[in-house]
């Protein structure tokens, strides 16, 4: 069956079954359905749904807390009806408190995402990569854990516990939070922005019984670690949130230069994908096969 006719449905065991091979899992970033799709066409097992670019595609803001859980859920949903592998997703703090993480938890995995991470910041929260975060206590992070495990209708559905406290509290108390949001019930733990390759090691050596997600985050305050080592290290989850918001970003940027230099992009059209392959990319020979299709049948 056609792949529009029928939908896509993301399989959240399909990520449970990468995550206990034990295999380390390459997700992008993507903001909308078009570079989820772009994500998946490359090749990746799963594609990453960044809150830094959704805020910014979606109202050309910054990563501080402006949008709901409502805007976060329907960005989702669009993603994961675009693509076939896993949407891993970002769902900040979970929107306010265990009651608010329960809805969160749902309306996230009937969007057909497959994880979300959920983090230790107040509301509103802002970019991990970005100063002066706030963090709740550990214990009130405990149960908003708690509150997302017992909400999913599946334990394929998995729930990535995120700390920020490096920033506010040093690192021994971010290991310390992440482990006792381990054994709250998360299945993966997310320690944000460490701030050395030291660190990075520290966090692996230290929490390595349990999955655990690295943020490459292009520029922020974690240097870039090689993915072999990152391999080596024993992480199973590598994101790469912002790549390709920026790639974006500096292509409009140009195209809009020439234009407004040149008064055409012409000199930029070798560059560019051609409208034919733009139009295979997004499906639309399969479109026109079911018009051809069902206007015979209504013939």
């Amino acid at each position: 069956m056609s792949d529009f006719l029928r939908g896509k449905k993301v399989k959240s065991s399909l990520l449970s079954k990468l995550i206990g091979a034990r295999e380390t899992i390459v997700a992008p970033g993507a903001y909308d359905a078009l570079t989820a799709r772009m994500i998946e066409q490359a090749g990746f097992p799963a594609v990453y749904m960044t809150g830094f670019g959704t805020s910014a595609s979606l109202l050309g803001r910054p990563d501080v807390g402006l949008l709901t859980m409502s805007q976060m859920v329907d960005n989702a949903r669009r993603m994961a009806q675009a693509i076939d592998v896993p949407l891993i997703a970002d769902a900040d703090t979970g929107y306010g408190n265990p009651l608010n993480v329960i809805r969160t938890v749902q309306e996230y995995e009937l969007a057909g995402v497959s994880a979300i991470h959920i983090e230790d910041q107040i509301t509103p929260k802002k970019c991990g990569h970005m100063e002066n975060k706030q963090i709740i206590s550990a214990s009130e992070m405990v149960e908003k854990v708690h509150a997302a495990i017992e909400a999913r209708a599946s334990a394929d559905f998995l729930i990535i516990a995120r700390t920020d406290a490096r920033a506010v509290e040093g690192l021994d108390n971010a290991l310390r939070r992440a482990r006792m949001y381990r054994e709250a019930g998360a299945d993966v733990l997310f320690v944000e922005a460490p701030q050395s390759e030291q660190e990075v090691t520290q966090v692996a050596r230290e929490l390595g019984d349990a999955p655990l997600l690295f943020n490459f985050a292009e520029g922020g305050k974690t240097p870039p670690i090689p993915l072999d080592k990152l391999r080596e290290l024993g992480y199973r989850i590598v994101i790469f949130p912002i790549a390709a918001l920026l790639a974006a970003t500096t292509a409009v940027r140009k195209m809009a230069a020439e234009i407004r230099a040149q008064g055409a992009p012409t000199a930029l059209l070798s560059e560019m994908i051609s409208f034919g392959e733009f139009n295979q990319m997004v499906g639309l020979s399969e479109i026109q096969e079911l018009e051809r299709r069902f206007a015979s049948k209504a013939g």
